[in-house]
């Protein structure tokens, strides 16, 4: 059957489907422990919880599940504050801070982005969550040895064939191949241009073929029949985040659910222009007038206290020209409804098209 995979045997899940893990103005605990208990695998986006944080979102986790879950976090270096680079970033953004009335930033050289450190790692250890992902890099081969020595399966985006080595030699269990189309942050850590990057159609087979490790998709996959494909092309599992963001539990703003039920194949783009890092988010005045000329923006995450006032006062003024609104090119096939109504529905169009397949 499509979902005796073996991504699904070694997290011990129903079925081998992913809920990525987004970053939103709140947790996602309810959505997680929702699609761990409907028999998939819930995910926790933990790259900004300090470790206290971090234990008591985990707590909350198995008060609602005693299903596997996944905590993911990022590997961004600590950022250098470059005063060239601060001096054109507020030349880019002055002209939305005076249209808004908002006040530069006095000093955006500092930053209370935790990098994963020893204590999270000494948590995570002993509380042995399902798995562990990472994004934005290459983990420690001895972090990578620790966690798997305590029964942790340990996962890692790629973006490009040559990460998915990088990560299957530094010990990773599974590559999470992330295609052009994925909404959010990319992965990248080799090549991070926002102008350069390989669909998920094209990315998951070469991946599938390159390593040995396990493999799931992710990018544009919003029903049963990017599953179908991305299983035929070889992957494990696959990874999704937009198709989760109109579930009931998801925590997301009216505006930006508004925008998802309205959305278009062509609504986002690619920009560094909200954090210093490519990020596939909707298209707006603010990202689309920043891309011009393809200026360097401040290392993430310092571009972010640049941004970030702006964002506020969207969100304040449910602004949507001034948001930052994160999903992918497939979000025009979203549907309103509950996690579980979600993952059944994406069981049944599997079921019905591995039954009826005529190709």
């Amino acid at each position: 059957m499509w979902n005796s995979s073996k991504f699904g045997k070694r997290l011990g899940i129903e079925h081998p489907i992913v809920q990525a893990p987004m970053i939103l103005q709140k947790p996602l605990v309810a959505l997680a422990s929702a699609v761990s208990n409907a028999g998939g695998l819930g995910s926790l986006g933990c790259a900004e919880m300090s470790v206290d944080e971090l234990g008591q979102r985990i707590a909350e986790m198995k008060h609602l599940t005693v299903k596997p879950f996944n905590l993911n976090f990022f590997l961004h270096s600590q950022p250098t504050f470059d005063p060239d680079l601060d001096k054109q970033a507020r030349a880019l953004v002055a002209p939305f801070y005076q249209a808004l009335g908002l006040d530069l930033p006095d000093n955006a050289s500092g930053t209370e982005a935790e990098t994963f450190n020893t204590g999270k790692l000494d948590l995570l250890i002993e509380q042995v969550p399902a798995m562990v992902s990472f994004h934005f890099g290459c983990p420690n081969p001895t972090d990578v040895d620790k966690l798997k020595g305590a029964g942790i399966v340990v996962a890692a985006t790629a973006t490009t064939v040559k990460e998915a080595i990088v990560l299957e030699r530094a010990g990773v269990d599974v590559v999470v191949a992330q295609g052009w189309e994925a909404g959010g942050h990319r992965g990248s850590f080799v090549s991070d241009y926002e102008d350069v990057g390989i669909g998920t159609l094209a990315l998951v087979p070469q991946v599938s073929d390159a390593v040995d490790c396990l493999v799931v998709a992710s990018g544009g996959i919003a029903d049963g029949r990017g599953i179908v494909a991305c299983r035929a092309l070889g992957a494990d599992g696959v990874w999704m985040g937009t198709a989760f963001l109109t579930c009931t539990e998801t925590p997301i703003s009216d505006v930006h659910h508004n925008a998802l039920m309205v959305a278009a194949d062509e609504d986002t783009h690619l920009s560094r222009a909200f954090s210093g890092r490519p990020c596939r988010a909707r298209r707006t005045r603010y990202s689309t007038q920043l891309a011009q000329g393809r200026p360097e923006f401040p290392a993430f995450p310092l571009m972010y206290n640049y941004s970030s006032p702006i964002k506020r006062h969207g969100i304040a003024e449910e602004d949507l020209e001034h948001q930052f609104l994160l999903y992918g090119q497939a979000a025009a096939l979203n549907k309103e409804r509950s996690a579980e109504q979600l993952i059944k529905a994406l069981v049944k169009e599997v079921q019905d098209l591995v039954t009826t397949a005529s190709i």
